[in-house]
């Protein structure tokens, strides 16, 4: 689980896995080394998505170099359970507001708490980050991560018809 601690990398890595009981989740800060995992997982993860438009699979399943240009500005945070990558997302602050960016959860591994969990690591850091909202724009076809946010608190601030790749976008957003 993410800590409350500031900016220190090591006060926002929970222990690590060979420390944590093998069914426990832990949440913490994505390093360089994590990245050969990261890019397998969004691989795994949008190859299944059935009906996904190919352009937007394509392009959110960046190879190691492509991801490592993803982490200039964004703070990465990964789960993992038993040692294992269950799920990914990014924190991106601009003009005050942390943007929630390339949210994932490994098939296998979802309605068992990971999706939460890297969300509620997420507002953690933009408060410690002191930004004013925290905001997401999943595909409206992602119906559960819909829902997810709704249940973290988040109200549905609008909708962007045929936005991405032709895909309508719903906006949520949560005020801190």
């Amino acid at each position: 689980m993410a800590t409350e601690q500031g900016s220190d990398r090591r006060a926002e890595r929970s222990p690590s896995a060979s420390e944590k009981p093998a069914g426990e989740l832990a949440v913490e800060r994505v390093t360089h080394q994590d990245i050969p995992a990261i890019c397998s997982l969004y691989k795994k993860v949008w190859d299944l998505e059935a009906g996904l438009p190919a352009e937007l699979a394509k392009a959110w399943q960046p190879s190691p170099l492509e991801f490592t240009s993803w982490m200039e500005g964004v703070t990465y945070f990964a789960a993992r359970r038993g040692g294992h990558m269950v799920g990914v997302v990014g924190c991106e602050i601009r003009r005050g507001a942390c943007r929630l960016v390339h949210l994932a959860v490994e098939p296998d591994a979802r309605r068992q708490g990971v999706g939460t969990a890297l969300v509620n690591a997420a507002v953690d850091w933009a408060k410690r980050s002191t930004s004013a909202t925290v905001w997401a724009d999943p595909l409206a076809r992602f119906q559960a991560c819909g829902r997810l946010f709704l249940k973290l608190g988040f109200a549905e601030s609008g909708v962007l018809h045929r936005h991405e790749s032709g895909e309508d976008v719903r906006l949520f957003e949560q005020v801190l």
